[in-house]
């Protein structure tokens, strides 16, 4: 836990515990395993029904009915990587050798989504394209969230995102350099409510120091283990203080007075397998009704909160 937490050498903590560095080593192997082994069914899991419900709720209040989480990756800064591998952990503007963590979370820092060890030459897409996020809604298997937004239905949640995604029904991005007041107020919205993925990045990092220090294992497989017990982890903080962030978010609405204290109901089923595979790849990534969602939550939003900025 001290390697964990503070990010210390292993032979730095031989002084007190009196075993040699291979052997910390060893045991911060294990201790890792030791928790994903035990926790991760219940702290790595796709969302349940009261789950969902919770985080559309609070999603409902801050302007975005659908909205079940951020999506974003972050870069682990990887030492002791070998050398023959250095031409594709190692990209330009981060000037070292990194591996890729991408991760959904939902607005009180819950992790939700893990997705750890592609190359830091790589973007945000690459790593998308070969990411599980999307698999079980390929299949059928994901939960169907059904929400109105102006007047307008829809049947597929999505993530909140920066720029670089592609235009995804499953994602809503910000406007790039808004000129109507419509348009600000959303773009003012969507990145405020998008931190929240580099918040949870930022807590993480700050909880588990040896994640935000460049990492000293030889070995991928290492770096792995150590991330997914480090996210267990920190889900465990976050179910430890869930009810004051859900507190926090009721005053909120309260000091507002605004109309979604109570929030639209959401149907949450699911549904059949597709019988076409390929027809539910082509769903979800229709451009069209990305730009249609958008331009409907563009209008939600200055009704929710335009006279708030004002």
């Amino acid at each position: 836990m001290r390697m964990l937490a503070y990010g210390v050498a292993a032979d730095a903590v031989d002084e007190y515990i009196k075993i040699g560095e291979t052997t910390a080593l060893e045991c911060v192997r294990r201790f890792c395993k030791g928790i994903i082994r035990l926790y991760e069914q219940e702290y790595m899991r796709a969302p349940t029904q009261e789950d969902l419900q919770r985080i559309l709720q609070v999603s409902e209040m801050r302007g975005f009915p659908g909205m079940i989480g951020s999506i974003d990756c972050m870069h682990w800064e990887w030492k002791n990587c070998p050398k023959a591998w250095e031409g594709q952990f190692a990209r330009g503007d981060k000037g070292t050798t990194t591996v890729i963590l991408e991760a959904v979370a939902s607005p009180d820092l819950w992790i939700w989504h893990a997705f750890f060890g592609c190359p830091g030459t790589l973007n945000d897409i690459n790593v998308l394209d070969r990411s599980p996020v999307f698999d079980e809604l390929e299949q059928g298997n994901a939960p169907r969230v059904n929400f109105i937004v102006n007047q307008r239905p829809y049947n597929m949640a999505y993530y909140l995102a920066d720029g670089i995604y592609p235009s995804y029904p499953t994602f809503v991005k910000s406007i790039r350099l808004p000129q109507t007041e419509p348009d600000k107020c959303f773009a003012k919205h969507q990145e405020g409510c998008r931190k929240d993925i580099e918040r949870a990045f930022g807590v993480l990092q700050a909880r588990f120091k040896i994640i935000r220090e460049p990492a000293r294992f030889w070995d991928i497989t290492d770096l792995g283990i150590i991330m997914r017990s480090c996210i267990i982890l920190h889900n465990m903080i976050v179910e430890d203080e869930r009810d004051t962030y859900a507190q926090r978010w009721t005053d909120f609405e309260q000091a507002e007075g605004s109309e979604s204290s109570t929030p639209q109901p959401y149907s949450t089923e699911v549904l059949p397998a597709f019988a076409d595979h390929v027809r539910a790849r082509s769903e979800f990534r229709d451009p069209n009704v990305h730009h249609q969602l958008q331009a409907d939550l563009v209008k939600h939003i200055w009704a929710k909160f335009g006279m708030y900025d004002d």
